[in-house]
């Protein structure tokens, strides 16, 4: 009879017991695929701050690689009676490992093929004749003898920050950034914080390197000149409500929280870099924009950069002007890629098109060279975070900022937004 009883304790403790989770294992060889293809492109691992033991001790072939991606993509599609959003995002992400590990075996693609591969997404078409017409809206501001090209450069050299006023000026916007981020998403960790470093001799205009445990290391390149409207947009960017708070909060509530190990490693070159850009840049207009950012760049910004206060009105109006052409970077990445034009064509084209000067336009073509398709992300990925927010949330702000917070501090992919 105690022996019974002994068994039917066992069997209801075993009940009870917690399930184990038939994805830990899946999300440990998803982790150790991402680190392993990250010794074979050193861009390709952005942040890791999971076990140190899960780093690859010896560098693995690519066709061995490949062949795991396969298997493990196969895997994850095979699971059942699981949260269909993780299932969905790691399934993604590990596709698109695999097509990263066949452009490191040479296999080449249009443009739009790779952009697919690796962002899940079809990037858009630019039109000429939009570019043509924002061009026109610019031209008929800024009248004068010159080129638009001319006229612009000397408009905007009339906002640039002096670089000893830089460090300030960025503090200050990231400060208010900060403020306007709490308000709408509180439970942030307690312990979020960031370094800010200046550095000269990248492809980018600012970095955001995450470390774990909600801490951030912030680089901003000034080897170009930067004008008020960057500098609010950097705060917010790559600080709040952007990277700094995306990886910040996937680390509080999904790898600490829920334990998904997953998410301790970010590959850039990943549909997960779509969501990323988008929701920063999209952030970046959320926390701050209308007139209550002109009149924050007009009695803040402009007295911290030691600019003239009066002129932030028409800086603010010719900004509003120039936002349509953010769109020609892609078109002119594609183009460029494809061989369609020539460094020294895509050059002139997006000096035409983005009205940016010689030093800046040459970065780009650098960051092409260097990254290729990931441009699709900044203007096309807030798009897509934009309509996705604008159909589900529509004007009301609590709304749009609950819709906002979902997408940084759960698993999406593209997909899920379109």
């Amino acid at each position: 009879m105690l022996s019974r009883r002994h068994a039917l304790l066992a069997l209801t403790a075993a009940s009870c017991a917690p399930k184990p989770d038939p994805m830990k294992a899946i999300a440990e060889r998803y982790v150790k695929l991402i680190l392993a293809i990250g010794q074979h492109d050193p861009n390709y691992v952005d942040a890791y701050y999971g076990p140190p033991e899960w780093k690859p001790a010896a560098r693995r072939p690519l066709i061995e690689l490949a062949a795991e991606a396969s298997a493990l993509a196969d895997l994850i599609a095979l699971q059942v009676g699981i949260d269909l959003l993780r299932q969905n995002y790691l399934l993604v992400q590990t596709r698109a490992a695999l097509g990263r590990i066949r452009m490191l075996q040479g296999e080449k693609f249009s443009f739009d093929k790779e952009a697919q591969l690796l962002y899940e997404v079809e990037p858009p078409a630019v039109s000429l004749a939009e570019l043509e017409t924002s061009r026109e809206s610019i031209a008929k501001a800024l009248p004068g003898a010159g080129t638009l090209e001319e006229r612009f450069a000397r408009f905007e050299s009339r906002f640039y920050i002096p670089p000893g006023r830089v460090d300030r000026t960025f503090k200050a916007a990231i400060a208010e950034a900060r403020a306007r981020t709490k308000k709408w998403i509180p439970n942030l960790p307690a312990n979020e914080s960031f370094d800010i470093e200046y550095v000269k001799g990248k492809s980018w205009s600012a970095y955001n390197w995450y470390k774990g445990n909600a801490r951030s290391v912030i680089q901003v390149n000034i080897d170009q000149p930067i004008g008020i409207d960057r500098i609010i947009h950097l705060a917010c960017h790559e600080g709040y409500p952007g990277h700094h708070v995306y990886n910040a909060l996937l680390e509080s509530r999904l790898v600490k929280e829920k334990e998904w190990a997953e998410y301790s490693v970010y590959p850039l070159y990943s549909p997960q870099s779509l969501i990323a850009e988008g929701t920063a840049d999209y952030g970046a207009s959320l926390v701050i924009h209308g007139d209550e950012r002109l009149a924050f760049k007009r009695d803040v910004l402009f007295k911290e950069a030691g600019l003239d206060s009066s002129l932030a009105a028409e800086q603010h109006q010719m900004q509003k002007l120039v936002r349509p052409l953010r769109h020609a970077a892609i078109q002119a990445a594609r183009a460029f890629l494809d061989g369609v034009r020539n460094e020294a064509e895509t050059i002139e084209y997006l000096e035409r098109f983005t009205l940016q000067p010689r030093g800046m336009v040459e970065r780009r073509i650098k960051f092409f060279n260097e990254h290729r398709t990931y441009i699709i992300n900044y203007s096309f990925g807030e798009d897509t975070v934009a309509n996705y927010i604008a159909k589900t949330a529509g004007e009301d702000v609590a709304a749009r900022w609950k819709a906002f917070t979902e997408i940084l501090s759960t698993p999406r992919t593209p997909a899920n937004l379109l």
